[in-house]
């Protein structure tokens, strides 16, 4: 009799294990999205800016958004973004990419940065790169990221727009903040 008392709980510690399996892979994408998200929280981004542009870079002549407009920021690069009534202080046409790089300051992989622009890329040449490239960034948007070996993750050809906002989470009003791309950004009431 004690053979067969053995055989009821091997077989419910194993379905309490498959559970508890199924339960942590349905989790995963989830937690992916809030690595992501959370790296760019956590890490150093220069929210304010100088209001320079990189060399060879041109103002966009009819932009959806004009210098001095205002627009609702509808993507979420930063918590406190995602909502936030910007001004419009620039307007450029070029390709924006999204990158993904280890910092030259150590530590973790930032995965899918949004965004830099084709003229923060050292030694750029006029065409465009395609997702997969490796790249030198120039540009210091994050603590450890000027100088580091990117991969492009993706590409779009679009207008960026230099903003200034104050944050959804309030606290002091961020300048020049570079990039948000068109398509991020929604009319404002």
């Amino acid at each position: 009799m004690k053979k067969r008392t053995k055989m009821p709980i091997i077989l419910s510690l194993l379905i309490a294990l498959l559970l508890a399996l199924g339960a942590c892979s349905n989790s995963g994408d989830q937690n992916k999205e809030n690595k992501v998200e959370k790296q760019h929280g956590e890490m150093d981004m220069n929210h304010s800016g100088s209001g320079d542009v990189p060399k060879g870079l041109k103002a966009a002549e009819n932009p959806t958004y004009e210098v001095g407009s205002q627009a609702i920021i509808e993507s979420g690069h930063m918590e406190s973004m995602k909502g936030a009534k910007a001004t419009i202080v620039g307007a450029y046409d070029t390709t924006a990419y999204a990158i993904s790089y280890t910092p030259t300051t150590g530590g973790e992989k930032v995965e899918n940065h949004k965004w830099i622009i084709h003229e923060e890329i050292k030694d750029a040449g006029e065409k465009a790169y395609e997702p997969g490239a490796e790249v030198t960034v120039n540009a210091s948007h994050m603590k450890g990221m000027n100088g580091a070996v990117a991969e492009i993750e993706s590409a779009e050809k679009t207008t960026v727009y230099m903003v200034d906002f104050t944050p959804t989470t309030g606290g002091e009003k961020v300048k020049n903040h570079k990039w948000v791309t068109e398509s991020e950004l929604s009319a404002s009431e």
